[in-house]
């Protein structure tokens, strides 16, 4: 075919040869195999003239347009093979969004790499592991302690503390902050991430009553609205969400630690996955903390 289009484009055999490179004889007998093979003639020759048949122009139109096809390909395969092209799956839970970890990650990452698709999913936090492993997910963003089986790694990509959502007609709304004792005869609704709420537990020596596990964070906060039970959730939640009957107040003591982490396949094969699992570890890197 690159013989065909250099003979067409010249339109003589010793200038297309000199083109691409080969003896004149052998792009006669390249151009005669062609004909045979598709069983027309696609130039009419003279001694001083070449053009092309009928056959031979609608043949010119196609094998450009495959030509284009091809070299396209050729181009996509290598931007794939860079990891710049393909397309990533993300998982979260609802406070990797509320943290603006999601959109600092994922917005850099499309403006550097505008080719690469991404879909997000909100997830439950205990199914990530399950949907990394399947591939349902190539990375997803949670909050840990989280038990992660040897395929599985996380990084901490954002540092946060937990607070105490209450309702508002508690008596602890009147109060500025929150010691861990003074939640020891509450009820509590209980996130997906319960840690923050055991440890809160665990220095105020007593054991949570805990009425309901909702789980994600919108529900957490929908049950402290109507009175009765408190939560413990990250401290993002109180810089970004305003709900009706709920106050937010900080924990005295030693801050009850939170992180959103990024977790992905130890062994991914996906150019286009390493590609975002290095651009996040060079923002962590880059990160004061």
């Amino acid at each position: 075919m690159r013989c065909f289009i250099s003979v067409a484009k010249h339109l003589h055999f010793s200038r297309a040869a000199e083109e691409l490179g080969i003896a004149a004889p052998s792009l006669t007998k390249l151009i005669q195999q062609a004909e045979q093979l598709l069983g027309v003639r696609l130039f009419l020759r003279t001694k001083r003239t070449v053009a092309l048949t009928a056959a031979g122009s609608a043949y010119l139109a196609e094998v450009l347009t495959a030509f284009e096809h091809l070299s396209r390909g050729e181009e996509l395969a290598v931007l794939a093979e860079r990891g710049e092209l393909g397309r990533i799956e993300v998982g979260f839970i609802s406070s990797a969004a509320y943290a603006g970890v999601l959109q600092h990650t994922i917005r850099g990452f499309k403006k550097s790499h505008p080719r690469i698709e991404i879909g997000i999913h909100e997830v439950v936090m205990e199914r990530i592991t399950s949907m990394l492993i399947d591939g349902q997910l190539d990375v997803a963003y949670l909050r840990p302690p989280m038990h992660y089986p040897e395929s599985i790694r996380a990084i901490t990509v954002y540092r946060d503390t937990f607070i105490a959502a209450i309702p508002a007609d508690s008596k602890l709304a009147a109060l500025q902050e929150v010691s861990p004792s003074q939640l020891r005869d509450q009820t509590f609704v209980v996130p997906e991430q319960e840690f923050g709420t055991f440890e809160v537990a665990r220095r105020g020596r007593f054991v949570p009553t805990v009425t309901a596990r909702p789980g994600p964070l919108s529900a957490v906060l929908a049950h402290v609205s109507l009175g009765g039970d408190v939560a413990i959730v990250p401290r993002t939640l109180a810089l970004c969400v305003t709900l009706p009957g709920v106050e937010f107040r900080p924990i005295t003591g030693k801050p009850v630690s939170s992180e959103v982490a990024m977790a992905y396949r130890r062994h991914e094969r996906a150019a286009a996955v390493q590609a975002f699992q290095r651009y996040v570890m060079r923002l962590v890197a880059q990160s004061p903390d």
